[in-house]
């Protein structure tokens, strides 16, 4: 006779975060261990010091170049694109492996139920596999940025200063939360479906949607939704404005667009600019670091928030979920 395990209805002994930690501790141990990340780290490392190599090559003539290491992670050569461009693709695959078994892995295991009747509340088990994916995502970037750092320093020869440092560490935190919006997708559908393989493709269709056919879909979209009638210049505005409204609903164009505010201080804005706006503007010139948070700020806010919605819908999905042992 199956017992079953509901959620508590009435209040709550101790606090609703008890073994919040465990879990964490215990996953990150399993994600830091598993062979999948073992491929997918030595993927990324690969590329990281591919691109460096060439973006290093590239730039010992420039030794003189006031944001040099900044160009470490935006530099290319032909087919080789730069390690920003990298990052796009690879974050979201290693995202994903991290949680798209996260809950139906422990239903199919048969282990979920065993681990709810210990002193561990829902809220503390997903918040904690949420967690655990989260932070070894940003322990494998950390590593793998501190490497590009030192590459670029044994190969070029110089420190960097401390502004670059600066750029990019919140490159590093906003690539983080970059993830952590897969993350949460994965962590969603694998509380959804019950098989692992399907939910690692939902997550996979969700961003390879937004990766080739959202950019497509937005221009469409602002025709549709405001036409140009009369010509007029302020219609084309207002069309072009909405397209790039939508096109920021994809965390790929938020991250792109975080890349540039903060990888090439010479960035001003996003979208469109009027030579109106460039009045009295050194174009060319870098802006000051604050001026770069402030241009980057509502990219990075929409990342966060993104990643907030997808852990409130899978929490509130896994907290309807009936569980039986």
């Amino acid at each position: 006779m199956s017992a079953r395990v509901e959620p508590i209805r009435g209040k709550r002994e101790g606090s609703p975060f008890t073994g919040l930690w465990a879990v964490v501790g215990k996953d990150m141990a399993d994600h830091l261990t598993s062979a999948r990340m073992r491929i997918l780290d030595a993927l990324i490392l690969i590329t990281a010091l591919g691109t460096v190599y060439i973006a290093t090559e590239n730039l010992r003539q420039a030794a003189d170049d006031r944001f040099l290491f900044l160009t470490l992670f935006t530099t290319g050569q032909g087919s080789v694109p730069a390690f920003v461009g990298f990052l796009g693709i690879l974050v979201p695959l290693v995202a994903i492996s991290l949680a798209f078994d996260a809950v139906n892995g422990e239903f199919n295991q048969g282990t979920l139920a065993r681990v709810l009747s210990q002193p561990i509340y829902r809220d503390a088990l997903l918040l904690g596999k949420f967690l655990a994916g989260l932070f070894t995502l940003a322990l494998v970037l950390t590593a793998i940025f501190l490497l590009i750092i030192g590459m670029g320093i044994l190969r070029l020869g110089i420190p960097p200063t401390g502004e670059e440092v600066a750029r990019i560490v919140l490159f590093l935190i906003a690539t983080v939360f970059y993830g952590g919006v897969w993350l949460a997708l994965a962590l969603v559908f694998s509380t959804i479906s019950r098989q692992p393989a399907t939910a690692a493709l939902a997550s996979i269709a969700v961003w390879l949607f937004f990766l080739i056919f959202w950019g497509i879909l937005t221009g469409r979209l602002a025709q549709s939704l405001r036409p140009v009638r009369i010509g007029m210049l302020e219609e084309v505005i207002r069309q072009a404005e909405l397209a790039i409204g939508l096109a920021r609903i994809s965390p790929n164009t938020l991250f792109v667009e975080i890349a540039m505010g903060l990888l090439q201080p010479a960035t001003r804005s996003f979208g469109m600019v009027l030579p109106t706006q460039l009045s009295g503007a050194l174009l060319g010139a870098p802006l000051p670091l604050g001026q770069s948070v402030q241009l980057i700020w509502p990219q990075l806010t929409a990342l966060i928030a993104e990643t907030i919605l997808l852990f409130a819908l899978a929490y509130v999905l896994f907290q309807r979920q009936e569980i039986r042992a």
